[in-house]
């Protein structure tokens, strides 16, 4: 009979053979060893399936699943749904965890009867490595606190704002561990990013978080998280149509859940902030097809109430000077602070 809670680590898979052997290795030699490994090969077209074939037929407890390429959000339901574990975790293909992270996670998760842990992680750049803290100290999380962190899973307040490029970094389902029950009880399930383009994480830990009474986080660094290339890579023509579906749904859940005028206020700020990643994704065009593109970005009625009401006070400087471009409608001004902000992230 075992004695330790099982741990179910899903894996999304799509073309990634040049790192899949480290994510894995990283899986199988966990310290803690009631694991089960569900890789869920999404139609890769290079060797990942040889990969993946081979771990399962070394360690049985690396099971593979197949299907046709149908995108991250639909690998990540399908290994939750051949998940038997007390505990769930993802880890992204092109991503690896320390050695230690389950058996440091289910340690936390039961010492404090929690629903949920998170950790900080490390961004692994092709050059260096940096370091993503999220607080600054191991912290429990009750009531009140755990509908803080919900919140968050929305958008920015306060103080909170004084680093807008944090926004997201709450947001991820890698580093943390769940409960299966808790997510099969309530049927939480991954968006389609065919809709929303991206932040499928966080509407995920957004209806998970509605049932979390107990959280912890942790100050170790388990998680690697591979950053190759910027969003400014390739154009995505779609992504301002997704974001505000993404806006759209995140606004019905706010009302459906009266969740009350705080979310409502995150969530402005969240489509403040949105200009950021929209203004960076049109550098990808040619300079002029960019300049139009941000004045219609910043002409658009829904992003024009949101600047209205953002909070300017606690801005940093750059912040401050960018964001005030945005509410006088002064595209040429966000356009070369995006560029300058281009290099300095390259």
């Amino acid at each position: 009979m075992e004695q330790t809670p099982r741990v179910s680590i899903v894996v999304p898979v799509y073309n990634v053979e040049r790192y899949l052997r480290q994510c894995l290795d990283s899986l199988v030699n966990q310290t803690y060893q009631n694991v089960e490994i569900i890789c869920v090969d999404d139609g890769s077209t290079d060797a990942s399936s040889e990969i993946l074939t081979e771990y399962a037929l070394k360690n049985s407890r690396v099971r593979v699943i197949r299907q046709k390429n149908s995108g991250l959000s639909a690998a990540r339901n399908v290994g939750f749904s051949f998940a038997t574990g007390e505990y769930v975790m993802y880890v992204d293909s092109d991503d690896w965890i320390d050695v230690r992270t389950c058996e440091k996670a289910v340690f936390k998760a039961e010492e404090h009867a929690a629903d949920l842990v998170m950790w900080p992680y490390i961004r692994e750049f092709p050059d260096h490595s940096a370091p993503k803290a999220i607080f600054s100290e191991e912290k429990n999380f009750h009531a009140a606190e755990c509908r803080e962190l919900q919140r968050r899973m929305i958008g920015l307040l306060g103080t909170e704002l004084a680093h807008p490029e944090n926004a997201d970094a709450l947001c991820t389902v890698w580093g943390k561990l769940y409960l299966r029950e808790l997510i099969a009880q309530n049927d939480i399930h991954f968006t389609d990013l065919q809709r929303i383009g991206t932040y499928e994480d966080g509407l995920f830990n957004l209806h998970y978080l509605a049932h979390v009474k107990n959280a912890t986080y942790i100050p170790d660094y388990l998680s690697h998280y591979r950053k190759n290339s910027g969003m400014t890579s390739k154009y995505r023509k779609e992504l301002a149509t997704q974001w505000k579906n993404l806006f759209s749904d995140m606004r019905s859940y706010i009302e459906l859940e009266k969740c009350g005028d705080d979310f409502d206020a995150a969530l402005n700020n969240r489509i403040s902030l949105s200009i950021i990643g929209l203004g960076l994704n049109a550098l990808a065009l040619p300079n002029r097809e960019a300049s139009t593109e941000i004045r219609g970005i910043l002409s658009e009625k829904e992003y024009r109430a949101a600047i209205k009401t953002l909070p300017m006070r606690y801005f940093p400087p750059h912040w401050w000077a960018f964001f005030a471009c945005c509410k006088l409608n002064f595209a040429s001004g966000v356009f070369l602070l995006l560029k300058c902000m281009e290099r300095i992230k390259g």
